[in-house]
């Protein structure tokens, strides 16, 4: 296996380009697709799970040239295909909706993560409305066979909202395939919320204007997607995190650039756990900047509504005045990995006491050891990590290729802010 030592970082400046958000960018490329005419699209993220999504879609009959998507109009052309998605949630949860609603023979597989990730909420909410979709391996996990059914709209659509608001997202995104009025009805809480906000106002900016009742209904006009013309997808801010985090550890003051005070994503809001960890933090028209230098806070905060950017703060943990307490992140089991149970194991290597509760963890930090940091095949966990070197201590990250699921060159910006 590879991995990377990352040598003990006395201080942090600079300025960092982001990459384009991973999750605007499978959306953007799907209702792209879906839309009539075509798309120029900016800014989109160039990796693992967009690449996985384009692929997809250019088998399913969608023309792309250079950053032109031409709109199918509708359903997908092609109604046959054998499709596979690696393990890319944001692209085989909302096309495994869109092709129940196109109608054909489609077969949905991802990498072997994927096929541990739940999807039964999702399925039970298409099988509700007449889909008819085969599990092919364990029941409630990819991989999927759809076959052509007839879908009904008699009642509203039923989803469970409480193991992953992509469910919902895929059945937003997918209704207005049926030209015809539709509701979604979330039983249970929806987790993760800013997420589902992110789908709303994309297609909302393809024509579509969702109209919600709290976070419980949806109703989903008779319309179908139309081109924007041209789009942009905003940078990163889960990727901002991390520059963010070693600017308020490291000193500072380190920029973002990309994402801003305007950002439609919800974790931009890591700036609060910034700041209620002492950084200090400003924002601006397409950018953030933190600095620190003193020692952080210990943080007790619910952070259901930025799951990727909390594992950031986990780490950020390890240089706090005392114990942090991370609730309600249960979404984290079902990610690329079990987050809350490697979070815990890769804490512990570097000193901390850690407690993994069902859906939290309390981290109380100690003096920080020379530590070799498996990453389970998760880009979070190893960016996250990379974090663990501010506290004067080398850090071996194995697999540090697994970045390349959303940020192929973070190693390289990251020891661009970094000095030894």
């Amino acid at each position: 296996m590879d991995s990377l030592e990352l040598k003990p970082i006395r201080r942090t400046a600079g300025k960092v380009r982001l990459p384009g958000s991973k999750s605007i960018s499978n959306r953007v490329l799907l209702l792209a697709a879906l839309a009539s005419g075509d798309t120029e699209v900016s800014g989109l993220l160039d990796a693992d799970d967009t690449r996985v999504m384009r692929d997809a879609l250019s088998k399913l009959g969608v023309r792309f040239s250079k950053r032109r998507v031409r709109g199918a109009g509708g359903p997908f052309p092609v109604k046959k295909a054998e499709l596979f998605l690696g393990n890319a949630g944001t692209a085989l949860r909302p096309l495994t909706a869109a092709l129940v609603m196109t109608g054909g023979e489609y077969r949905l597989a991802g990498a072997p993560r994927m096929h541990e990730r739940p999807i039964g909420d999702l399925v039970n909410a298409l099988r509700g409305i007449g889909a008819d979709v085969e599990y092919l391996g364990a029941d409630g996990y990819p991989p999927l066979a759809l076959h052509p059914a007839a879908i009904k709209l008699n009642e509203p659509v039923t989803v469970k909202g409480d193991v992953s608001s992509q469910f919902l997202t895929a059945l937003l995104m997918a209704l207005p395939l049926l030209d015809s009025k539709s509701r979604v009805e979330v039983q249970g809480e929806l987790i993760s919320r800013p997420y589902v906000e992110i789908t709303l106002n994309v297609m909302r900016r393809f024509g579509v204007e969702v109209a919600r009742r709290e976070w419980h209904s949806f109703e989903v006009p008779a319309a179908r997607y139309v081109s924007p013309g041209r789009i942009y997808v905003e940078g990163d801010a889960s990727s901002a995190s991390y520059f963010l985090a070693a600017g308020a550890i490291g000193g500072g003051p380190v920029r973002v650039e990309g994402v801003g005070r305007d950002s439609i994503q919800g974790d931009v809001r890591f700036t609060e756990v910034l700041e209620r960890m002492g950084a200090r933090v400003s924002m601006g028209d397409g950018w953030i900047e933190a600095a620190g230098g003193n020692k952080l806070k210990a943080l007790d905060m619910d952070l259901n509504h930025i799951p990727d950017a909390a594992m950031t703060a986990a780490v950020m943990a390890l240089f706090a005045d005392g114990p942090s307490t991370l609730r309600n992140i249960g979404s984290w089991r079902v990610k690329e990995t079990d987050r809350l149970a490697a979070m815990a194991t890769e804490l512990r290597k570097l000193g901390a006491r850690v407690e993994e509760g069902r859906d939290s963890l309390r981290i109380s930090p100690g003096k920080l050891k020379t530590a070799v940091i498996d990453t389970y095949a998760d880009h979070r966990m190893a960016m996250s990590f990379s974090l663990a070197a501010l506290g004067g201590v080398p850090v071996r990250i194995n697999d540090p290729g697994c970045v390349a699921k959303t940020f192929p060159e973070y190693f390289s910006a990251f020891a661009s802010i970094a000095a030894a």
